[in-house]
């Protein structure tokens, strides 16, 4: 039993050594690091992108990856989980329409940080709330994701038919003033968000993980995206969103995060808890 338990000890620590190779060598070559990612998590998305590669190890993997661009990307959008849609979430929305937007009339210009937009759900569901409120105009909202072919999705603002359900009856639940279907038009299987709510986005590569802070914001969302970070890394990217982030300025974080435990906790109030906003009180 001895003998089992130690061969099953070896070959845990093995796998653990290749998968950290493994990350290296994407920072390294590639610029993503995923080094601070949750062990079990992004291991479990490595073992998957082995098997459908067809490959015996993690090693074999990692030879892949570095003499081949597109296995590289294949992992790359294996490593980054793209869930999202438009007003997820609804009461967020809801509570933002109610205690912020209040605060943002007394504002000459707004700009708006997305950060980790994935596919650009959130962005174009943010245009919308701004476009009912009278706000859009003097908004500029940066929509920004490490991950360059999913930003792609997001500026085409192209998105499947069969989503309309859920992202009208969100809407809805999010204190949507209008006909839903006014802001697209359907051809096909597919629909196109209408090119209007886009004149005030920018959308650009930006990572979390290794970039700088490119400007000073009075929101952020950054909604579920450090839910799969190690505490090292969580800390380290409210530290880029807290020194993004003007006086009384706003933080959206998703449902399942939170700033306590971070080493900001004490410059932030909460606005609403169950919807994770929060305003910036100390510099």
């Amino acid at each position: 039993m001895m003998e089992i338990n130690d061969e099953s000890s070896k070959a845990d620590e093995r796998e653990q050594v290749e998968a950290a190779l493994l990350l290296e060598g994407l920072y390294q070559l590639y610029g993503y690091d995923f080094r601070n990612y949750a062990p079990s998590s992004i291991r479990r998305r490595i073992w998957h992108r082995v098997r459908a590669e067809r490959l015996p190890t993690i090693t074999s993997l990692t030879e892949k990856v570095l003499h081949d661009r597109a296995v590289m990307n294949r992992l790359l959008a294996d490593l980054t989980i793209h869930v999202t849609e438009m007003f997820r979430d609804p009461e967020v929305f809801r509570v933002f329409r109610e205690q912020v937007v209040p605060l943002l009339r007394t504002y000459p210009f707004i700009r708006i940080w997305h950060a980790g937009c994935s596919t650009g759900e959130e962005v174009y569901a943010m245009a919308i709330l701004l476009k009912e409120e009278g706000l859009y105009d003097k908004s500029r909202i940066y929509a920004t994701d490490m991950n360059e072919r999913v930003l792609e999705t997001a500026r085409e603002g192209v998105y499947p038919l069969d989503r309309m359900q859920t992202f009208t009856r969100n809407y809805i639940e999010a204190g949507g003033r209008e006909s839903f279907s006014d802001y697209y038009t359907a051809k096909y299987d597919s629909v196109l968000f209408h090119s209007e709510l886009k004149s005030n986005i920018v959308f650009a590569q930006h990572n979390l993980v290794t970039d700088r802070s490119f400007n000073e914001f009075n929101i952020i969302f950054c909604r579920n995206v450090m839910i799969y970070f190690n505490k090292e890394l969580q800390n380290h990217v409210h530290s880029l969103l807290f020194e993004s982030l003007s006086n009384f300025g706003i933080l959206a974080l998703g449902t399942k995060e939170s700033i306590n435990f971070t080493r900001h906790a004490d410059a932030y109030e909460e606005l609403d808890a169950h919807s994770r906003l929060y305003r910036k009180i100390k510099s």
